[in-house]
């Protein structure tokens, strides 16, 4: 397996964050539900409880959730999610070197995280740490907590068929390399995750012991409390562009499996019919000894049978290092995608039900009550959050899959030319060898 550098992704962002309006800044209401983004009918209930208008603008995290936490980092976001293949890039990060460490009680691999940065939150230039799976399993743990309202790039799959791949071979571990590679590369892209502070201590922090140590965060905690509150709560309509984003990803996943299965027996049917060409070629080497005229055209064959072995084995392992963890990477985001969409409709239906609840006490109140309004907001926070992160999985999607399959391709391609090269030159060079025996032969079954 070929061990080179690790390719950066391309990153695309949903829009410019210059013209989209900042959580903090103030916005008319008719700039609130203009635009190309209708609220939810739900949403407009808690128009008739109060003077106030509660639909916030669905451009932006409210303050105190998901924003960053100095002037400075806004800065950066606007450079990051302008220009993110350009010089305004900031932030640089790079999984490489696995090593194997054997311990008393377990053996693992660690991987070297290599970070450049010109960002203020970053106290040196450049770190180097050493992590490996579990730390990477905690920072998306972290990340999901802190950041519950964006969709979290997955990892690859931490178990093994035991018996079926060696998880400490070279292989495997090149695999698992990239595809960590990729998941950090993913959340420096996000204008939002890239600047969550368990983000920072992974990137910076030499031992992750003591902060993994740390209680479950409160945001966890409380919601937990939404899930018990909510359990028994069905919503009374999603907004139909979250449904028809359920919708979507339920097929998409479905399809991707269905390839994933297809692509795996191909590959196994492969590797059956390479482990018989293997034994198939040496026959004929093995007869062109036992051959006086046929041995040049046997030896012949038997290159050309090895040639055949050669290109179908690289064919194998580009479907199985490029191909496979793309496919598996992309039905794991689905389940993370699922799982957002799942948090946004047990906070709108505890929002609902707050509503339902003010509705049954009758009470004339000038003002919609706090815990209304927070819990609107939150609603409002998870949809403009989902629908960005949405737009920018879609946008990823479309390129990886357009490099992949264009890569696919052109593998398959390069494969026959090489298997049709060669048998057309030990077809121009042996064919007449073999019309001469094959003429002399059914002669001497004449006579």
């Amino acid at each position: 397996m070929a061990g080179g550098p690790p390719k950066a992704l391309l990153s695309s962002g949903p829009h410019s964050l210059r013209d989209m309006p900042h959580p903090l800044a103030v916005s008319s209401s008719e700039e609130a539900v203009g635009g190309d983004s209708t609220p939810s009918p739900d949403l407009l209930v808690a128009r008739s409880f109060g003077d106030k208008d509660l639909i916030l603008p669905n451009g932006g995290t409210p303050a105190g959730t998901s924003s960053p936490a100095s002037s400075s980092s806004l800065l950066n976001r606007l450079q990051l999610d302008d220009e993110i293949d350009g010089e305004t890039r900031d932030l640089f990060v790079t999984v490489d070197d696995p090593k194997k460490h054997v311990c008393t009680m377990e053996t693992y691999i660690t991987y070297r995280i290599t970070t450049k940065s010109t960002r203020v939150e970053f106290d040196l230039p450049e770190y180097s740490v050493r992590r490996r799976y579990q730390d990477f399993d905690w920072l998306r743990s972290k990340l999901e907590e802190s950041q519950p309202t964006h969709l979290i790039p997955p990892l690859p799959e931490k178990f093994v068929v035991k018996g079926v791949v060696d998880r400490f071979s070279e292989e495997f571990v090149e695999t698992r390399r990239k595809a960590l590679d990729k998941f950090l590369k993913r959340i420096t892209d996000h204008p939002v995750l890239s600047f969550n502070e368990h983000f920072n201590v992974f990137l910076t922090a030499k031992d992750l012991n003591a902060y993994r140590k740390q209680g479950i965060a409160l945001l966890t905690r409380v919601g937990e409390s939404v899930k018990h509150v909510t359990g028994g709560y069905k919503l009374r309509s999603r907004p139909l562009e979250f449904a028809a984003i359920g919708e979507y990803l339920d097929t998409f996943a479905l399809k991707l499996g269905t390839i994933d299965r297809i692509a795996q027996r191909i590959i196994k049917e492969e590797i059956e019919y390479l482990v018989e060409l293997r034994e198939y070629g040496p026959v004929y080497s093995t007869w062109s000894a036992l051959e006086g005229e046929l041995a040049e055209p046997l030896e012949g064959v038997s290159a050309c049978i090895g040639n055949c072995s050669t290109a179908l084995e690289e064919l194998t392992d580009d479907m199985t290092e490029d191909f496979l963890p793309v496919l598996r990477e992309y039905i794991l985001y689905s389940d993370s995608m699922k799982s957002v969409l799942k948090k946004r409709d047990q906070v709108q239906a505890e929002y609902e039900a707050k509503l339902e609840a003010m509705a049954l006490r009758k009470e004339d109140r000038p003002k919609v009550p706090a815990d209304v309004e927070k819990c609107q907001d939150r609603v409002e926070c998870f949809n403009a959050d989902l629908k960005a992160d949405m737009e920018r999985w879609q946008n990823n999607k479309r390129q990886d899959f357009r490099q992949l399959l264009m890569g696919l391709a052109d593998k398959n391609i390069q494969y026959y030319e090489k298997l049709t090269r060669r048998m057309v030159r030990e077809t121009v060079l042996e064919w007449p060898i073999l019309c001469q025996l094959s003429g002399r032969i059914a002669y001497s079954r004449r006579r």
